[in-house]
């Protein structure tokens, strides 16, 4: 299976989405390698970047189904490193 390291980049607008969005990433954890979450308050925005090696059509999946939560943003960079 070729897989690729990809980077998904979060912004959540309201908590609202917070539960629906962390039962997503929990359900392609086994793909994710880190995760890091900032919460901005002075915008009363959170900031997540999600870290994946996981085939491209399971990452486009999951970018996908955060990025149609209400009040959530989502953009994928992928990586150019050869798969292994």
């Amino acid at each position: 299976m070729e897989t690729r390291i990809a980077l998904i980049g979060i912004i959540v607008e309201t908590p609202d989405s917070v539960e629906s969005l962390n039962a997503i990433l929990h359900d392609y954890s086994e793909f994710i390698i880190g995760r890091m979450g900032i919460p901005y308050k002075q915008r009363n925005v959170s900031v997540i970047s999600v870290i994946v090696d996981a085939p491209t059509d399971v990452i486009s999946a999951l970018s996908g189904k955060l990025g149609m939560l209400p009040n959530v943003n989502a953009k994928t960079v992928y990586s150019k490193l050869p798969s292994q």
